[in-house]
Parts: C-alpha cells; structure tokens; sequence
C-alpha cells in the first residue's frame, strides 16, 4: 500500500501545533475558483445567452455562502484537527461539506446557467440518467460506504492528494445527492413533494448505518487515530463515539427538515389548490406576465 511507501507521513508527533493556523492554499485556490468562475457566469455568461433569466441576489448570497462553508470545513483548523487528531471533527467536516456546502452550491446556480452544457447534443439523456433518483440512491450511498470503509480512509489520512480527492468526490455525489430535491432545471426537475419524503428518508438509512457501526463499535476502526496524539483528553473511542453521533445526529437533522419542509409545502399545495387562487396571487401571475391590475396615474 502507498501509505506503506511513505510511512505516517501525515501523523503529527504532538498537540502544540493543531492551533496554528495553516494557510491551505489548494483550498483557498479552489474556492477563489469556485467563486470567480461563479461570479463571471452570472454576469458576463449571462449577456451571451440569449434566454438566461434574472440572477436574484439571493441566489449570488446562496451560493456564495456554500463557497464559504467548504473553506471553513476544509481550509481552517477543523480540518487540520481532523486529519491529524480526531475523527470526530473528520466527520463533522464531511457533514459540512455534504450536507450543507452542497445544497447551497446548488441552489444558489440559476437554471439557464446548467442548460448551457445540456444544450450540447447528447449530454440531456446522459444527466437524466445520472440524475435519476435510484441511481443517485445507489451511487450515492455505495460511494458514501466505500469512502467510510477502514482501509480507504486510512489510506486518505496518511496521503493528502488522497484525502483531497476524497472530499472532491464526496462534495460531487452531494451534489448530485441533493438535485432530485433543489433541482430549478426543467429539463432535469425534482421531485414531487410525496417523492421528495420518500426519497430523502431512503437517503439517510445507509449513512445512519454507518454511523450506528461507527458509534457502537467496541475497537477503533480507523488505526489512523489510534496512533495520533490525543487532543482535550479524548480517547479514540470515545472520539469515536462523537464522530458516529455527529454523523446521526446532523445527517439526520438535516435530512429530516427537509422532509417536514416538503410535508409542510405538499399540505399547503394542497390547501391553495382546494380553496382557489387567492387575489393577492393572482395579481402576482399578471405582473410575471407583464399585465398589471393597478389603474394608472
């Protein structure tokens, strides 16, 4: 194995240093990328589509906001804490990523902007395959267990182009992860509000699984962190222990709330269609339409 080439290269030999803050420039020149190449599609991008619609501000600070959580996750001290001392801010930094960096990225990128490359001949049966909810089911929790499996994240901590690609690919299944739920394309739309409860609860059953596995294992999984120092008198299983119940608990959370959200927007649904169009939103599809019901001066 390669960590066997380069031997606990990535283990730290004491505690004194995890305050230190390390400029982590792959990091902040991802996210400088990320933003820029963001900021230059919404504006620049948006004059030579001829059908792009409006970027509200809401979306730039949407998404935006999601750029920010992947450098505070991945480019300050939670990350150096995790990948050098505990497994517990390991996975807090994983559930930032995938949890909430990713459907913020999401939602913050206008429709018209993903209909760009999907105008591209051959490209819409392939994203409606990828995008379609059991395949992202199944490609999504087979890549969540494969990353979590003992030899896989020992080998992640011990190399950091390996760790780097693993939070690559984590933040790429995320995305997809969540588009059956945020998706604004209407070539590619998400689902229904029923299906977005049923889907999303089929999401957390694996990753509470492996958390379950995680929290009540009587040995260490990860070597990795039996041979770090140990920070703030934590022991590697009872590290181990807060790491499998971060993963439950703000999996779960997360999760959860978006679930009530679509019950909640479904029983509103509901209700409007029963009862009719009230006139305040009526008034609101005339002036989408350019028609105003206003009487003029």
């Amino acid at each position: 194995m390669l960590s066997l080439l380069l031997p606990l290269m990535a283990i730290p030999t004491n505690t004194t240093s995890w305050w230190h803050f390390h400029l982590h420039a792959d990091i902040l020149l991802l996210c400088v990328v990320l933003e820029a190449g963001y900021l230059y599609a919404v504006t620049r991008m948006r004059d030579a589509v001829s059908d792009a619609g409006r970027v509200k501000r809401r979306q730039v600070v949407t998404y935006s906001l999601g750029v920010l959580v992947i450098w505070l996750a991945a480019g300050t001290q939670l990350h150096d804490v995790g990948e050098h001392y505990l497994l517990s801010a390991h996975l807090l930094e994983h559930a930032l990523l995938t949890l909430v960096a990713a459907p913020l990225l999401l939602a913050g990128i206008p429709s018209w902007l993903w209909q760009v490359p999907l105008r591209r001949r051959g490209v819409l049966p392939v994203a409606r395959l990828a995008v379609h909810p059991l395949v992202v089911l199944f490609v999504v929790n087979m890549t969540f267990v494969i990353l979590h499996l003992p030899w896989f994240m020992n080998e992640a901590l011990t190399v950091h182009p390996v760790h780097l690609l693993f939070h690559v690919i984590l933040v790429a299944t995320a995305l997809l992860m969540w588009w059956p739920v945020l998706s604004t394309v209407p070539q590619l739309p998400r689902l229904n509000y029923p299906a977005q409860m049923a889907y999303l609860f089929l999401e957390s059953l694996i990753p509470t699984v492996v958390a379950s596995f995680i929290t009540f294992a009587e040995d260490p999984v990860y070597q990795f962190y039996v041979r770090v120092p140990r920070l703030w008198g934590f022991s590697a299983i009872m590290d181990q222990q807060v790491a499998g119940g971060i993963m439950k608990l703000m999996g779960g959370l997360i999760l959860w709330w978006f679930i009530a959200l679509a019950f909640f927007r479904w029983y509103r649904d509901h209700e409007s269609a029963e009862r009719g169009p009230s006139w305040p939103e009526v008034e609101s599809e005339l002036e989408q339409l350019g028609l105003s019901t206003k009487p003029t001066p």
